[in-house]
Order: C-alpha cells, then structure tokens, then sequence
C-alpha cells in the first residue's frame, strides 16, 4: 500500500490534535493516527466501516 498513500486524501475532524485520521483508496476505509502519519493504517472494508459508524451514533458501543 505504501505506493498507493499518495493517492490518499486523508481527513481529520477534531481541533485538539490527537486525532484520527479517515482515507479511503481501493474501496477500504483506511484509520491512521493523526500524531503518526507514517505508522500502521487500519484498513475497514466500507460496509464494516458503516457498521461501526452505525454503531457509534446509535451508542451501541461502550468504551
């Protein structure tokens, strides 16, 4: 994947820095942490990525 990260438009919704941030290449959401833009990327297939944000609004997940 390392070719294909330029091709990334990475987007971050948070002011305090300490953030994740969502990209999307090849039909996968892709997760990095905001602080460590050459770390690991999290790849999510875009219905399980749905399903998460799904749960997330709907507070089906607990901390």
């Amino acid at each position: 994947m390392s070719k294909d990260q330029s091709r990334i438009k990475w987007l971050k919704r948070c002011a305090t820095g300490a953030c994740v941030e969502v990209g999307a290449l090849n039909g996968q959401v892709l997760v990095r942490d905001s602080k460590d833009p050459a770390g690991p990327i999290v790849a999510f297939s875009c219905s399980a990525w749905s399903e998460f944000v799904t749960g997330l609004r709907e507070g089906q997940l607990s901390r």
